[in-house]
């Protein structure tokens, strides 16, 4: 099995605590809401919301997929960090088995968040993954990262 890790970083003027709520706590529910056409529903299926939890996504008709099973791995909301990995679906195609990621959210100089995530593609035998499906997965990252901003700069009270 191979591996293919990639990391992203995006700085905003959000404080971490503020989105780290927006971004991973209440993101199940926030995100179908203002982009139902990237996310449809997300459903836990078991679980309490914590490390072991398995849930459901069901992407909007304006994805690619139609579904993918996530697990949470880990959530520290004292630390800003959380992991979670693609365990099935159709994401996982061309050979991939399974996809982790990992999210901190840190504090800027500037009262803003420095937010970083590193994704690493587990794939079977000697599967390879494009430059460009990796540049596609980010791309479709930073626009919800960047409509969650949006909807937190429009809504401060949110």
């Amino acid at each position: 099995m191979g591996v293919i890790t990639y990391e992203t970083e995006i700085t905003t003027s959000i404080p971490p605590a503020k989105l780290f709520k927006a971004f991973v706590v209440d993101a199940d529910i926030l995100i179908p809401k203002i982009m139902p056409q990237a996310i449809k529903s997300v459903e836990i299926l078991e679980g309490d919301g914590g490390p072991g939890t398995i849930k459901l996504t069901t992407f909007g008709e304006g994805s690619t997929y139609k579904s993918a099973k996530q697990r949470v791995d880990g959530i520290d909301k004292d630390n800003f960090t959380y992991s979670y990995s693609i365990i099935e679906g159709d994401a996982l195609t061309g050979g991939i088995e399974s996809i982790s990621s990992e999210v901190k959210i840190s504090a800027s100089a500037d009262g803003g968040s420095i937010c970083k995530n590193s994704s690493t593609y587990h794939v079977k035998g000697d599967a390879q993954i494009t430059e460009e499906d990796i540049k596609s997965g980010k791309e479709k990252a930073k626009g919800m990262f960047k409509a969650i901003e949006a909807y937190l700069l429009a809504n401060p009270e949110a």
